[in-house]
């Protein structure tokens, strides 16, 4: 299955809008009603939904700096030149004050972000909020006085199999197009885009452009944002995924609360999956639920009473198939009070209320190694509970963990990755970020380096 974001690197063009049809549901009765036009509902959605426009400074890169062999005998050389890359993505107005949301690969590493109206006005925008956990950030336009129009946020669990939708949008920077199709599938899990795996699938041509842009239904309101379709050719086939307007709106609320970052529910427990061999222990008829592998200590999961070996059937009546479902339903929790988790304790049902708080998150002390080692470029952090929840990390791991890593850094070159976890270095452990500053500082001719990454304790030797 190839999965291509519905922008991948348009490096020229233009952008895309994506509305959508059909609440009222009912099967045409007559050829009168087999006439009737998606023009009204187009007219009043399409001034909210914008042309994103992102460009950031590149180097022009020889492939071959990226043979270990050739940089081991030739070295990287400096000042290699740059060029100005453009990519375009779609966006949608959700606040008259000119906030837009659109998918955060659009503008992910932008130097420049220009936001287009559909009367062709162009705005210089700031990047209020990105939030890669579920592709999506918030741009505010600069300078600006007046009120813009908007679309308003349909709940998306109404949704249903079959409701016609519109996308419009400017595919292939052909200009503005609309088309239609209906919601194929929902809360699809398995698609492997985002950290939250519960989108809409429609077959609603979506094409590279498209990114960001409006899923609308028949009252014009917002059901979904597109963000990905599956293809073997580059372009649509019938395939395209949104997400849910339900995830747009916790994210759109962050950033109107001032947030720099999603705050979200924390539940302080890692689910697995329920194969079939596992529900042939549980007596389970289908392979259904998530599965509680681990409680954090201290957490909302761990002082309602969950625990280890719960199996999590639904959140506040609504049925979870897998963990993925789960991390949709709670992260779509408003903070504050509680969430009923029903779960199956040996066999027999019992109800459990989490408080909706969100993870503490101190003492990061987040820094980047300059000094001359394996580690130069890279930025690294203390695990607090909120960023092993955010990087999806082991709550009981200890070490510090990378959190960023620019392509050119000497960190990248050697094989760091964004959530690799340093747990020692040269025979010392690593317990804070310090410890690693202070040690590349100190330098050495050879690094004995440990880290665990996916679950995995590797151990690397370097030269100096």
């Amino acid at each position: 299955m190839i999965v291509v974001r519905a922008l991948i690197a348009l490096l020229v063009s233009s952008l895309v809008v994506a509305p959508a049809v059909a609440q009222d549901r009912h099967v045409p009765q007559s050829q009168t009603q087999l006439r009737l036009s998606y023009a009204p509902i187009v007219q009043r959605v399409q001034p909210a939904v914008v042309n994103v426009y992102a460009a950031k400074m590149v180097q022009n890169r020889n492939p071959l700096l990226d043979d270990p062999v050739f940089r081991r005998f030739f070295g990287v050389p400096g000042n290699q030149p740059e060029q100005m890359q453009r990519s375009l993505g779609s966006g949608v107005m959700v606040d008259a004050s000119g906030l837009v949301v659109t998918n955060n690969h659009v503008i992910e590493g932008a130097d420049q972000v220009k936001v287009s109206l559909s009367d062709k006005r162009e705005f210089e925008a700031e990047i209020v909020l990105k939030d890669s956990r579920t592709d999506l950030a918030i741009l505010r336009l600069k300078d600006v006085k007046e009120k813009f129009s908007t679309l308003e946020f349909s709940n998306s669990d109404d949704a249903l199999v079959g409701d016609v939708v519109i996308a419009i949008g400017n595919p292939f920077g052909v200009g503005q197009t609309v088309t239609h199709g209906i919601i194929s599938a929902l809360a699809r899990t398995q698609v492997g885009i985002t950290d939250y795996q519960f989108f809409i699938q429609t077959d609603a041509a979506i094409n590279p452009g498209n990114s960001g842009g409006a899923l609308v239904d028949m009252a014009g309101k917002l059901v979904g944002v597109n963000t990905a379709i599956f293809s073997r050719s580059g372009g649509s086939q019938g395939i395209g995924f949104a997400i849910p307007a339900n995830m747009v709106r916790v994210v759109v609320a962050s950033a109107k609360g001032g947030g720099s970052a999603v705050k979200r529910p924390w539940l302080g427990a890692r689910l697995q999956a329920v194969t079939p061999e596992i529900a042939e222990t549980l007596g389970l008829k289908r392979p259904t639920g998530a599965l509680v592998a681990n409680v954090t200590a201290g957490s909302p999961s761990a002082k309602a009473g969950l625990k280890l070996s719960d199996l999590i059937v639904s959140i506040d009546g609504q049925v979870v198939d897998d963990p993925n479902a789960f991390d949709y339903r709670f992260a779509t929790r408003p903070l504050g009070g509680t969430a009923q988790v029903e779960v199956l304790r040996g066999g027999k049902p019992l109800k459990l209320a989490v408080a909706l708080e969100t993870a503490p998150d101190t003492g990061r002390d987040e820094i980047v190694i300059k000094a001359r080692s394996p580690f130069q470029g890279a930025k690294v952090a203390n695990i607090s509970p909120a960023l092993a929840d955010e990087l999806k990390l082991d709550s009981s791991i200890e070490g510090i963990v990378v959190t960023d890593l620019p392509d050119n850094a000497i960190a990248a070159n050697v094989g760091f990755k964004k959530g690799d976890v340093i747990v020692a270095v040269n025979g010392q452990k690593i317990e804070r970020t310090k410890d690693l500053d202070r040690l590349a500082t100190e330098g050495s001719r050879l690094w004995r380096i440990t880290v665990v990454r996916g679950g995995q304790q590797l151990s690397v030797v370097l030269g100096g």
